[in-house]
């Protein structure tokens, strides 16, 4: 998802590398969990993220739609987002108490929070965003222990991967004009890379790759994405 404004404007000015210091820990989230309520459509997941809520809660797609997940377009393209409820405007996945119901599998916009990510030049640093996190009492954390992300590399690649992709996708799709086809396309990417379940003994990022791979050579063939690149 695209943000509004310049780098200065949402975040402290600054780039940061996984070794890197930062002010971002929450001390036991004294913000009262702010940012899990009123965020709209606006934390949307990726197939990593659908992976393990899917793994780790047993369920199918088709379930987690019924209340928890709910499908948005997002710069042309149809993406899952966490859904917020409808009367406190606070994330589905809090428990009765006002906690994280997944926090030990919660999607990455949420693990690395207040940090974002900023694409650049084929790669990604993080910048802390301002403004977006009530708690005032914030410590200095390295933040490559505050993202907690397992198979660091591995993610990373997989992330930018992820992100260049769709804005592949996006730029191809604003060329077609047919609403039919556009769909389709994206009925197709959903299906491929969400609603199709990942082998849970299997790497995570190897199933993804070749999806990938198998995704941008029939998007090649039927609707030539890719093919000046």
């Amino acid at each position: 998802m695209r943000r509004e404004g310049g780098l200065n404007e949402i975040s402290d000015g600054k780039l940061y590398e996984p070794e890197d210091l930062v002010k971002t820990s929450c001390n036991g989230c004294k913000g009262l969990a702010s940012c899990c309520h009123g965020m709209g459509n606006s934390i949307v997941l990726d197939p990593y993220d659908m992976h393990w809520l899917l793994t780790k809660l047993d369920v199918s797609f088709e379930h987690l739609l019924t209340d928890k997940v709910e499908l948005n377009i997002v710069d042309g393209i149809i993406l899952p987002n966490l859904r917020m409820t409808a009367l406190s405007e606070s994330c589905s996945f809090l428990n009765e108490k006002g906690r994280c119901s997944i926090h030990s599998f919660r999607p990455g916009i949420c693990r690395i929070f207040p940090l974002g990510r900023y694409y650049e030049n084929g790669d990604f640093k993080y910048i802390l965003q301002v403004n977006e996190c009530h708690n005032n009492s914030s410590t200095m954390v390295k933040v490559n222990k505050w993202i907690d992300t397992p198979d660091y590399k591995k993610n990373k690649q997989f992330l930018l991967k992820w992100h260049y992709f769709l804005n592949e996708v996006e730029v191809k799709l604003q060329e077609i004009p047919d609403d039919t086809q556009v769909k389709n396309i994206n009925m197709y990417l959903l299906n491929s890379f969400y609603i199709q379940r990942y082998d849970s003994e299997q790497d995570f990022y190897l199933q993804f790759h070749r999806r990938l791979k198998e995704v941008k050579e029939k998007l090649l063939k039927d609707y030539f994405f890719g093919r000046n690149n």
